[in-house]
């Protein structure tokens, strides 16, 4: 080998090295940015592919929204999926026995007002946030508003079934629960 070679190899080696501090640098910095996240939001497929950055960024605000609305202050998870209107339709039979498009379907984790905690990141694990892209299109048409609004109302929606609101129950509780479905959207600037 000649001289040349093994600096040529050293160089290199040195570059990988640096590249490794690097690369282990940026992930470090990533994980704990993560950590202080006060919502994860755990995106399925579908809503990766179907949704912008901009559109997840603002959901991920209406869902830490509702929980200070609440005056939760631990960090929290909540999955989140699109579906089209015919699966959310096969959701709706299997799990509400209504054999019907919906827009949302909200799965908390709550028993008794008691959530589960992510043992490896100690956060209360919310539930799951269900909402037929789709529905969300026809419904931002007919009210006559946008896409993200619509799909930002539907996720500040479930957060609320997530916490134990149930407009089903009563007037007066639906009434508490859009009272605070539309303080947290105004709060953020989402208006119809």
């Amino acid at each position: 080998m000649k001289k040349g070679d093994a600096e040529k190899i050293i160089n290199l080696f040195k570059i990988a090295i640096w590249t490794g501090v690097l690369v282990y640098s940026a992930c470090s910095l990533i994980h704990s940015f993560r950590e202080k996240e006060k919502v994860r939001l755990i995106l399925s497929d579908s809503a990766k592919s179907e949704l912008s950055l901009s559109l997840l960024k603002k959901i991920k605000s209406c869902c830490k929204a509702a929980l200070e609305e609440e005056g939760i202050t631990e960090k929290a998870e909540v999955s989140l999926t699109t579906v089209t209107n015919g699966e959310i339709k096969e959701l709706n039979a299997e799990y509400r026995g209504k054999n019907y498009v919906t827009d949302v379907l909200s799965f908390p984790m709550s028993e008794e007002d008691e959530f589960d905690v992510d043992p490896e990141t100690g956060r209360v694990i919310l539930g799951d946030i269900v909402i037929s892209a789709e529905r969300a299109r026809e419904q931002a048409r007919e009210y006559g508003h946008s896409f993200e609004r619509e799909m930002c109302f539907l996720a500040t929606h479930s957060m609320f079934h997530l916490l134990g609101y149930d407009h089903e129950i009563s007037a007066e509780e639906e009434k508490i629960m859009f009272d605070k479905q539309e303080r947290v959207l105004r709060r953020l600037g989402i208006y119809r």
